[in-house]
């Protein structure tokens, strides 16, 4: 049966209330981003707790990330074949089902598991993308998506800044009892609440290209993870590595042959598709990377020569300045990227990004210095991610929303996972006595995550210039519409 158009489909659609649906939405996928960052101020007490070492444990952060990274296009790509609304539901089950497992888990093995299971919930991000661009009428698209993508900004933040006292008056099973919670209302509320739209893009699941691209995945990240502990020279890691070209070469030509395609390779090379993607790849290797390692240098001991000796809350706290400041930066976007043009606003965050962290690598005596790098890294990361999502869909027909949305999202979680790794074989590579990485350690691991930021400012510099050019498809409209439109904004 042929999918139906945006114009046909706009007159026979039930249509829910955009407030409601937004606010369902919302809850979802801060839920699911906030689940990517509450562990990280915690994974040494996780270390303890379990009786484990740093390099397994670091798996409770990247078993998450690389199960995200495999099924997010997977789950948007359904949710296109099935329908949007009955593929969110069950994404946010399975974030339901994998939080209450990781509570209760009584070994280190089945805490990860768990982590596997609720990265499959990473379908939310294109889910929700999907919907509001299906549902929501066109003057109200473009701001309700620049808020939306915000939060997968200041979720990650407001994860690690929540970390601290939640452990601290409730203990850390609480990091996964609270998501629970949410993501079970959140499912509840997408059931009952969020209509399904008609949009379909009927078709057989593309179950090599995931198998595939689930192979180069795991044999990247296992590399890089592991090549201080196996030795970067070893047999284990080179293969890990070889694996992973491999398969990777032999997944995008999978790609391009199969009828069903999981991403479309043709539509990849868009200027305005790969553009974003490989700025999202880049800002997710500095964000992850920054977000996982800077609590753990301010709780270093002051003997170090760096550490502030600060507690998990003490930590956190650095990042709410820039958790609130990604979040406000939604709220203005939409009418920066009409007047400026998305190009011109994505590249202005990505060089700010790299003066943050180029400044945390250099300017770190005080605390004051890494408060004003951090607010800068949020404003930054708001423009970017916000301006992102309106510059993949407004490049793809309707139809492509969720695989495109959902790809780029992914690209961005592959990143962080990639950069969390990088980061952590710098750290580790030059150790001191005591256990620490040496100062000159961090230096080079943020001069880097500096050095990724201009490569994301070069790739954003060849996004198409969006100014005075009317976006196709539901966005038609969009050109001209004011935020204060935005379901859940603030009144004005």
């Amino acid at each position: 049966m042929p999918s139906l158009t945006t114009s046909s489909f706009s007159t026979l659609r039930r249509r829910g209330d955009e407030r409601v649906t937004f606010a369902v939405l919302a809850v979802a996928v801060a839920s699911f981003v906030m689940l990517q960052s509450l562990v990280v101020p915690v994974l040494a007490q996780i270390q303890v707790e379990y009786r484990t070492d740093q390099a397994t444990v670091t798996w409770v952060l990247t078993a998450y990330l690389l199960s995200a990274s495999i099924a997010t296009p997977l789950v948007g790509r359904l949710g296109d074949a099935v329908g949007k609304r009955r593929v969110l539901v069950v994404a946010l089950a399975l974030l339901t089902v994998g939080s209450a497992l990781a509570a209760l888990a009584p070994t280190i093995g089945w805490l990860i598991a768990a982590r596997v299971v609720q990265g499959v919930g990473g379908g939310v991000m294109p889910l929700a993308f999907g919907v509001i661009r299906d549902e929501f009428s066109p003057a109200r698209v473009n701001g309700a998506l620049s808020v939306m993508a915000s939060l997968t900004a200041v979720g990650f933040g407001v994860g690690i800044v929540a970390a601290g006292p939640v452990v601290d008056t409730l203990g850390f099973t609480w990091l996964f009892w609270l998501p629970m919670i949410a993501t079970a209302l959140a499912g509840a509320g997408a059931l009952l609440l969020v209509p399904e739209s008609p949009v379909r893009t009927p078709g057989r699941l593309p179950v090599l290209p995931a198998v595939l691209l689930a192979g180069w995945l795991v044999c990247l990240l296992l590399g890089v993870s592991q090549g201080n502990v196996w030795g970067w020279g070893s047999g284990r890691v080179l293969g890990l590595l070889v694996a992973a070209a491999v398969l990777l070469v032999a997944w995008v030509r999978v790609e391009t042959r199969v009828p069903v395609p999981l991403i479309d390779m043709t539509m990849m090379r868009q200027r305005g598709v790969w553009t974003a993607n490989a700025v999202a790849a880049f800002v997710g290797f500095g964000m992850f990377a920054s977000f996982g390692f800077l609590p753990q240098f301010l709780q270093s001991p002051v003997e170090t020569g760096y550490g502030f000796g600060a507690s998990i809350s003490e930590s956190a706290a650095l990042l709410l300045p820039s958790a609130v400041a990604s979040f406000l930066v939604g709220f203005v976007t939409a009418r920066l990227v009409r007047r400026l043009g998305a190009r011109t606003v994505i590249v202005a965050g990505t060089l700010g990004n790299a003066v943050a962290f180029a400044s945390v690598a250099l300017f770190h005596d005080h605390t004051w210095q890494l408060y004003l790098a951090t607010t800068l890294q949020g404003l930054s990361s708001g423009f970017v991610f916000s301006s992102l999502a309106g510059v993949v869909i407004g490049a793809v027909p309707a139809h492509q929303t969720g695989v495109a949305s959902g790809m780029n999202a992914n690209i961005r979680t592959i990143g962080g996972a990639v950069g969390s790794a990088v980061m952590a074989g710098i750290l580790t590579a030059d150790v001191l006595a005591s256990g620490y990485p040496s100062e000159q350690a961090y230096v080079v691991g943020f001069l880097v995550l500096a050095g990724a930021m201009a490569l994301a400012a070069l790739a954003g510099a060849r996004i198409p210039d969006s100014r005075g050019q009317r976006t196709a498809g539901a966005l038609a409209d969009a050109d001209n519409a004011e935020l204060g439109n935005v379901p859940a904004a603030p009144a004005r």
